[in-house]
């Protein structure tokens, strides 16, 4: 069951596991976003969705591209929110409001400017480590106490960068060569995730994870 209290936000120690598992990867909606860093989480909800071949469709009222799925027997709910990075907390609200689903039983694709291009990090709970779609999330739910994904997106140092136009700049030419390999074992972590649970889909991805 799935429980607020009063102040509409979350109480995460009256919730009980839901049937469902829902899979939320973080971008920018529109054609000029597709390719950049900041979509990393779109590229991977979608890598997933497409091996296991469940197309999204839009819905209105939980402002976000939704697709579902079957993974190990498990129903699994896969989500793009289109409200914009910063207001991604909106659609999750809506969404697992709705569905009824635990909070323990979301996990959210990021990208990650604190993490060299590569590395993967699953982590069970943690702060927003200054992505700011991550803290509207967490905002709105009122908890940090979801799972979540960092796809590393930084190419070296960052020096005098301006970093709101980095994560917004495309990946470069080595990069694209590599990123169908790490959005491949983002999909597996996923996958593991799902039907094994966090401390296991931790432990086999640990290299990439640590």
């Amino acid at each position: 069951m799935f429980l607020k209290g009063s102040s509409g936000k979350i109480k995460t120690r009256e919730v009980i596991s839901s049937a469902v598992k829902l899979i939320v990867g973080l971008g920018n909606p529109g054609g000029k976003y597709k390719n950049s860093r900041h979509n990393f989480g779109f590229k991977v909800v979608e890598a997933l969705a497409e091996e296991l071949k469940c197309s999204f469709k839009k819905r209105l009222s939980l402002e976000s591209f939704m697709a579902e799925a079957d993974i190990g027997g498990i129903s699994v709910l896969l989500a793009l929110p289109f409200t914009f990075m910063n207001l991604s907390g909106r659609a999750v609200e809506a969404i697992i409001t709705r569905r009824k689903i635990a909070i323990f039983d979301l996990i959210v694709v990021c990208d990650d400017v604190n993490l060299e291009f590569s590395v993967i990090r699953l982590r069970p709970k943690g702060s927003s480590g200054g992505h700011n779609g991550l803290a509207n999330i967490i905002d709105r739910l009122g908890s940090s106490e979801f799972a979540r994904l960092r796809m590393g997106i930084r190419g070296g140092s960052l020096g005098e960068l301006d970093l709101s136009g980095y994560v917004l700049s495309d990946f470069n030419k080595k990069e694209k060569i590599l990123l169908e390999d790490i959005i491949g074992e983002a999909v597996g972590c996923l996958k593991m995730w799902v039907e094994e649970g966090i401390t296991g889909a931790m432990n086999k991805f640990s290299q990439r994870s640590d």
